[in-house]
């Protein structure tokens, strides 16, 4: 069985090539990424890559730990240590010797046990709640956290020492709005998941729905997308998914400015909404091109070998302000294309859509190569 985070984007295939790389050793690895993007899943990959998996994968939710019990829960208790300690019991440390232990939201963790933390990361010793006695264990450490802690660090909210101990490696998960070609990979593994699970047959989803789903601003990141996908096909059984299901489901959202489509706009707005909204982009991809031809892109051009940022792409302004929705986004998905000698995924990739839109747009606005 292969371990590792689902998806096709650089970001994620790099990631997946650095847990292999540091699975094997006992360096302790910090995880970092926004709720929901697979920290858990990327502490399973690395146990079971490395030389421990025989050995417990113990997780520990220190955010879900009260305060006043957090140290007999890592590190264990003698009997008669505190009322209600009516026998000695081991902490997740202790159960995790020779195997991992992973702290998952370790920004949560008191100052207090943060040192406790740090001396066994240095000397895998510590003492239990009552006792007096040192114990050693040969576990290793893999810390996660959605927050920023280099910042709780100035804010003495969490040890410097100890936030650089952790982060002797640190891998990093980007949120799903950075990489939306991994959404269709992921909502087909929900999808094919849950109605295993349950003995649902699914009837496939229109292609407008899909793109929606792509451009939609999932701030639960793949946590959210998933019982999205297990919701709508509940509420959907034996129906194919419309975009009209999708927008129904999504239309109650809280949250602001969720839908951020680069091509693929969603069609509630008005066509001179929809233009206004596409120029404005336009205008900006065009300054933005204007600024990569004085500038040497090293990045660009290590990402996707063969990027041409001299090639001539800034249109006047006043030739902008005379095109409409479909004329701008036929302009921008041509350029893209010649810029990458036809490569459709590599387009795909660059506009943050998937390759099926690309081919859907070249047959919709009759795109020729030259």
């Amino acid at each position: 069985m292969e371990y590792r985070l689902l998806g096709n984007s650089v970001q994620i295939k790099e990631l997946n090539e650095t847990i292999k790389q540091v699975a094997p050793s006992n360096i302790s690895i910090l995880i970092t990424g926004e709720s929901g993007t697979g920290k858990e899943v990327i502490a399973n990959a690395i146990h079971q890559y490395s030389k421990r998996k025989s050995y417990p994968l113990i997780k520990v939710n220190c955010g879900a730990i009260p305060e006043g019990i957090i140290e007999s829960e890592l590190f264990g208790h003698q009997k008669g240590a505190f009322t209600g300690a009516i026998e000695t019991r081991k902490g997740y440390f202790e159960m995790a010797d020779n195997g991992t232990i992973f702290l998952d939201e370790i920004g949560e963790m008191p100052l207090s046990t943060q040192v406790k933390i740090l001396r066994v990361l240095e000397t895998g010793e510590f003492i239990r709640v009552g006792g007096d006695q040192n114990i050693y264990v040969d576990s290793r450490v893999i810390a996660a956290t959605n927050r920023d802690l280099a910042k709780e660090v100035q804010n003495k909210n969490f040890r410097d020492d100890l936030y650089y101990r952790l982060k002797s490696v640190n891998l990093h998960i980007p949120p799903l709005r950075e990489r939306k070609s991994d959404i269709p990979l992921l909502f087909d593994m929900f999808v094919n998941n849950f109605c295993r699970d349950n003995n649902i047959k699914f009837s496939g989803i229109d292609d407008e729905a899909m793109d929606y789903i792509i451009n939609y601003v999932w701030y639960g990141n793949a946590r959210e997308l998933k019982n999205f996908t297990e919701s709508i096909i509940v509420l959907n059984p034996e129906n194919k998914i419309t975009l009209a299901d999708v927008k129904k489901h999504l239309e109650n959202e809280t949250f602001e400015s969720r839908s951020l489509p680069i091509v693929a706009l969603p069609k509630q707005e008005s066509p001179h909404e929809k233009d206004f909204i596409m120029r404005a982009l336009f205008e900006l991809k065009t300054d933005i091109l204007d600024l990569k031809r004085l500038l040497t892109d090293i990045n660009m051009e290590k990402k996707f070998p063969g990027y041409n940022t001299n090639e001539d792409f800034f249109l006047p302004k006043e030739v902008i302000k005379t095109m409409n929705f479909e004329e701008i986004e036929k302009e921008i998905i041509t350029y893209f294309l010649k810029n990458n000698k036809w490569n459709i995924n590599k387009t795909a990739e660059m506009l943050e859509v998937t390759p099926r839109t690309i081919y859907r747009k070249i047959k919709l606005y009759d795109i020729q190569k030259d």
